[in-house]
């Protein structure tokens, strides 16, 4: 399916959260954000299942396939069985710290190794017409200087990458945890906008704390995209604005309670092909963050949607309830 791929704004890759579920509804909300899978290993597609991995919904379009591994012909293998998926882009992790990721020599631990990245942009890029890219961190343990990072970047763009994702912090490998090297490694945004000052032929995009549609809009005077995680998961409907503000698209604009309802065709698709209704209702919890009956709406999603036989009239009683609430609190107040 061919269409029009653009990374000035994405939802990143996120372990246990970004499956089919999770994007067929952030879809729901914004039509030209590209969205991405959690990262899959090269040995998951080869020795596993393929379609459990990998099979998706057209309607997600556009989405990346994010790849974790450093073999480059198992690279090129992974990439092309991807388009055969049918997804718009491929994209190697560079950035993920994590013990296991190590262990399999590739995520965060592949930036202290340029030459080898190359190879496998190189080799990926040898094997598929549709885009690879790279998404990485500004540097990891002592080798966070700016010389190393720009010949990381200068020798993995002269293998064919021409779209780098940079998360603005570096990532400690040893002694920090995913989550603390989310957290704990200062922002420097600046060091990616030097980066874009430094390769303006090549398309970089920032990663990293991105909350607020004014940070996004600060960014995008500097760098070509913007990429946000958490926020997008924990409050979906910043994505809300996403297709006006940047691509000048208001046929979007919809509410909460009639994404609620197209997901719910969904969910019942899917709860009818083997799927369990909690696998599906966890990504909506934060549908409704920061509005009246948020909490409401989530605790009734968390206490019924895990129960035996749980259908989608579960999603319309999570619904009910807040619209219910949401009525009481604005009669108390005329």
């Amino acid at each position: 399916m061919s269409v029009e791929l653009s990374r000035r704004f994405s939802v990143a890759p996120m372990m246990d959260w970004t499956d089919r579920h999770c994007r067929y509804f952030l879809r729901l909300i914004s039509k030209h954000a590209l969205l991405y899978t959690e990262m899959v290993t090269c040995g998951a597609i080869l020795h596993g299942s393929r379609d459990a991995q990998l099979k998706f919904d057209r309607f997600e379009h556009p989405v990346a396939l994010q790849l974790g591994g450093s073999n480059p012909q198992q690279l090129a293998q992974c990439a092309r069985i991807a388009v055969d998926y049918g997804y718009d882009e491929i994209n190697l992790n560079v950035g993920c710290p994590s013990d296991r990721v190590q262990e399999g020599k590739f995520g965060a631990c592949l930036m202290a190794e340029p030459e080898l990245v190359a190879e496998c942009v190189a080799a990926m890029n040898s094997a598929v017409a549709i885009p690879v890219t790279v998404k990485h961190r500004i540097g990891i343990d002592d080798k966070d200087s700016w010389a190393e990072l720009v010949r990381f970047v200068e020798v993995v763009a002269a293998a064919g990458c021409r779209s780098f994702t940079v998360h603005a912090r570096k990532a400690w490998l040893n002694g920090l945890s995913p989550k603390e090297n989310r957290e704990i490694p200062p922002l420097q945004y600046d060091t990616v906008y030097r980066l874009k000052q430094t390769f303006p032929q090549l398309e970089i995009i920032i990663n990293g704390g991105i909350t607020q549609w004014s940070a996004v809009a600060e960014h995008l005077q500097h760098v070509d995209g913007v990429m946000i995680g958490r926020e997008a998961y924990h409050n979906p409907w910043f994505l809300a604005d996403v297709d006006a503000q940047l691509f000048g698209d208001h046929s979007t604009a919809t509410t909460r309670a009639d994404v609620l309802r197209e997901f719910a065709e969904y969910a019942r698709y899917q709860l009818a092909h083997g799927s369990g209704l909690q696998h599906l209702s966890r990504h909506i919890l934060g549908l409704y963050h920061g509005q009246k009956g948020g909490r409401l709406f989530r605790r009734v999603l968390s206490e019924q949607a895990h129960k035996r036989g749980a259908g989608v009239e579960v999603l319309f009683v999570a619904l009910a309830a807040v619209e219910a609430q949401q009525r009481e609190e604005a009669a108390a107040t005329e």
